[in-house]
């Protein structure tokens, strides 16, 4: 018997990239839910931002954060085992990598050892500053602010991003390149990781179960989650596939944005039904 796993970011993927809507796939979710298929959130949002999301999309399952750096179950789901994890309020939480105030005193010595002046992150900018560069309601503004793991930043157009890569991994970090951001992250986080460790940590209830993992993303930040799934699904934008996931014989649906992310998974539950 299969037992289907959804893992999907969330930007540009189950959200539209120039509206955060999620409408259209809401019927696809009820449909998952029907049949106990987890549907887990993978992205670089925060725990503030994906909670409040969940609950207003209706699901109850796993969710990871801030670009794999925090693995959070809630409280009442047995399906997974939590002994190396942390009871925090309503949720067990494994942390992957480094807390925000190491992240943010990464970014500071990156900046000093690469020689950039305006090399600023979310933590230097102030509410107005990041919604003008977000777009995002000041409500959702605030809940961005609440790092707990990694600090985004502006992503400089004129230093090589190899550059800043080199200097990262030189005192214990990562660097993800994004096209307005990049994320500091801790060197044992990442999106694959995180996914590998939620499934490891899964417990069957019968032996006969084959877990069948299935990844959606738009961008070149969703690259290790969706070498690590069985199924991988590149949602394009308005404008078409990124081209840092292109031509890698991924699934890609007609259709961009939350719309395409229906199509997408009720063909997988098409075929695994």
């Amino acid at each position: 018997m299969s037992k289907l796993f959804v893992f999907t970011d969330l930007d540009g993927t189950l959200l539209n990239q120039e509206d955060y809507d999620y409408q259209p796939a809401l019927p696809v979710i009820a449909r998952l839910k029907a049949q106990n298929i987890p549907v887990i959130p993978v992205t670089s949002k925060t725990r503030a931002e994906v909670a409040e999301l969940c609950q207003a999309i209706g699901l109850n399952d796993p969710f990871i954060v801030e670009n794999g750096s925090g693995i959070f179950i809630p409280q009442q789901d047995s399906r997974f085992d939590v002994a190396e994890a942390t009871l925090e309020g309503d949720y067990y939480v494994k942390t992957l990598g480094c807390n925000y105030i190491q992240a943010r005193a990464g970014l500071k010595i990156i900046q000093s050892d690469v020689r950039i002046n305006n090399l600023k992150g979310f933590g230097d900018l102030d509410e107005a500053e990041i919604q003008s560069l977000t777009g995002l309601p000041i409500k959702e503004v605030r809940q961005a602010k609440t790092r707990e793991f990694t600090e985004p930043f502006v992503t400089p157009k004129d230093i090589p991003k190899e550059k800043i890569e080199t200097a990262a991994a030189e005192y214990g970090f990562r660097v993800l390149i994004g096209d307005r951001f990049s994320h500091l992250i801790g060197v044992e986080a990442g999106k694959g990781k995180a996914v590998t460790w939620l499934l490891k940590h899964y417990q069957s209830t019968t032996d006969q179960d084959k877990i069948i993992t299935v990844g959606l993303g738009n961008s070149p930040n969703d690259l290790e989650m969706l070498e690590a799934v069985d199924i991988s699904i590149v949602i394009a934008s308005k404008k078409g596939i990124h081209p840092g996931l292109a031509n890698r014989g991924w699934q890609v649906p007609k259709s961009p944005g939350s719309i395409g992310w229906a199509e997408a998974v009720t063909e997988i539950l098409e075929r695994y039904n």
